[in-house]
């Protein structure tokens, strides 16, 4: 069983070691890229996030380091067709990704289409489990009822990507305490959570991992652990 982390045992290196620490504007340049992977080395963050063109950039650029290169897939809305997904998935393994983080059809879910839901799912999360690269499902909560969260959760559950996510962070909303707590006690210990979206602050990541989140994604991540480090002197 899970062993959920409580504050008081939280250092800045094992805080860090939650963040999927995220680029993913569309004019970012190279220079950001190379701020990114050198603050990801500096404070030791799991992963860099970011669109799939400059996957073969940051990995070179985080050669000889553990952080992972994670590939957005389908971002931001989700409505590429379940093939184009699949390249798009191969090419950012081709180019390096360790993980691909890709957003679900949500015009599918709300036509209650589950099995083109499952299909598509079963497709990338195959793919990368072949290809010894991490998966993650990205919900869009915002946009979502109750229902369909649950929909999906019932869905990964049987499918096993590693995680669910609950946000793109360029929706209408991001992760909610709520939303967290709700797809925890749907998946249980099969699949892990990821939070992001508006994740700011100390306070909320805290809580994120309190609520049993194994992976945040967030832009604020050197913040963050900078908050927790002046907390602790």
């Amino acid at each position: 069983m899970e062993v959920k982390m409580k504050q008081t045992e939280i250092t800045p290196e094992k805080l860090a070691g939650y963040f999927d620490h995220t680029q993913l504007r569309a004019y970012a340049t190279k220079a950001d890229f190379e701020k990114l992977c050198g603050e990801a080395r500096e404070y030791g963050f799991a992963m860099v996030a970011i669109n799939p063109a400059p996957v073969a950039l940051c990995r070179k650029l985080l050669e000889n380091t553990n952080i992972h290169v994670g590939a957005a897939v389908g971002f931001p809305l989700g409505q590429n067709t379940v093939a184009a997904k699949v390249f798009e998935t191969e090419d950012a393994i081709k180019n390096g990704a360790h993980e691909i983080d890709y957003v679900v059809n949500l015009t599918q879910l709300k036509e209650k289409n589950y099995a083109y839901v499952e299909e598509e799912m079963r497709a990338i999360v195959e793919l990368c489990r072949r290809e010894k690269v991490i998966s993650k499902v990205i919900f869009e909560n915002c946009y979502l009822t109750r229902e369909e969260k649950l929909a999906l959760c019932k869905i990964a559950k049987e499918v096993r990507p590693d995680f669910i996510k609950t946000s793109t962070g360029f929706g209408t909303g991001g992760a909610t305490f709520e939303d967290v707590e709700l797809m925890k006690n749907a998946v249980g210990e099969v699949v892990k959570i990821k939070a992001a979206g508006g994740i700011r602050s100390l306070e909320t990541a805290l809580r994120m991992i309190e609520l049993g989140v194994s992976r945040i994604g967030s832009t604020a991540s050197v913040g963050i652990v900078e908050e927790l480090k002046a907390k602790a002197q």
